[in-house]
């Protein structure tokens, strides 16, 4: 009798994106080996939002724009920018999409101009914004000038422009902070 292998290479692959993610931290707010916080809005809890869309990223309500019209736009409407690097195989940035469907994520947005990019389309731009690694999902707020304010990030020792796909209490404190610091 011959011995069967215990996983098949595909069942491999999926538990190893399954533990390690897709580049990012395996766990958000995770263990004990240098834990992991996330700033939250307020003090108020987070309140779910509705029922998550099967497409993300709430086009119908957040006026996303490609990367070059959007820095264009941020300069003339003196706004600054929501930069977020995706990709459509990554199970977290189909989780962090919903976050942008919170009615005060979607009221914040306004404040900014909105992009995203696929990263493993726009690789060239992707890597010059992999300021602490080439993680996604990761995200970005910018001047209107298109300059990085790197001290705007989730609340992590690592992978600092990560934010909790699960809860959109960090994404919102840190528009918050950039609407405070990158407004002209």
């Amino acid at each position: 009798m011959r011995a069967r292998p215990l996983l098949s290479l595909s069942r491999l692959a999926v538990a190893l994106v399954v533990l390690f993610g897709c580049g990012k931290e395996p766990e958000r707010d995770s263990g004990p080996q240098g834990a992991a916080t996330v700033t939250r809005a307020s003090t108020t809890a987070a309140k779910p939002a509705a029922k998550p869309s099967a497409e993300g990223w709430n086009a119908s309500q957040i006026d996303w724009q490609p990367y070059d019209t959007g820095l264009a736009q941020a300069k003339t409407q003196k706004k600054p920018v929501c930069l977020v690097f995706y990709t459509s195989w990554c199970p977290h940035c189909k989780n962090y999409s919903h976050v942008f469907e919170d009615p005060r994520v979607v009221a914040s947005s306004h404040d900014f101009v909105m992009v995203h990019l696929d990263a493993d389309a726009n690789e060239a731009v992707a890597s010059r914004y992999a300021l602490d690694g080439g993680y996604i999902p990761r995200t970005y707020f910018l001047s209107s000038d298109g300059t990085v304010d790197s001290s705007i990030h989730a609340m992590r020792p690592s992978s600092r422009f990560f934010y909790d796909e699960h809860d959109q209490g960090a994404l919102l404190a840190a528009m918050d902070t950039a609407k405070k610091k990158l407004v002209n």
